[in-house]
């Protein structure tokens, strides 16, 4: 299982910064990478968009704790023909832990999104279902229904 490592360090009287490992990415994913973290909202489930560190065209964060979003990341090695996927607006995503997840990753599309929303912000349905319809506009789907 992937982590995000996302850790919120306070700033002061300015925004937040979020420290977060940048995934490895090649042109063609950083490309629809960028245009969907370009088109991510400021406030996302009433937290407001910190910075992230390193600097980086596929991660945003909002809030403390830190929701927060990597594109371009690893397939999941719990990802497997029979997983429980949960399905929002078109898109498949595999929740991480399965009975309690925090943590969702976007399949079927040319880039893995992970999305990371702490339990203190009660059920991920706005988050998933923003991020859900910015995949869709963005990222092409794999060919003949890939996971």
């Amino acid at each position: 299982m992937t982590a995000l490592g996302a850790v919120l360090v306070a700033t002061g009287c300015g925004p937040q910064t979020v420290q977060m490992s940048p995934p490895e990415t090649d042109g063609t994913t950083t490309e629809v990478c960028s245009d969907l973290v370009a088109e991510l909202p400021d406030t996302l489930m009433e937290a407001e968009r910190a910075e992230v560190q390193p600097e980086s065209e596929a991660m945003a964060a909002w809030g403390d704790p830190p929701i927060s979003l990597r594109c371009g990341v690893p397939r999941p090695n719990d990802l497997q023909p029979d997983s429980l996927l949960e399905e929002v607006n078109g898109v498949a995503w595999l929740p991480q832990p399965e009975d309690d997840p925090t943590m969702f990753t976007a399949v079927g599309h040319e880039a893995y999104v992970e999305l990371q929303v702490p339990s203190g912000y009660g059920a991920p349905a706005e988050a998933l279902t923003t991020v859900s319809d910015l995949i869709s506009e963005h990222i092409p789907p794999l060919p003949d229904g890939s996971l």
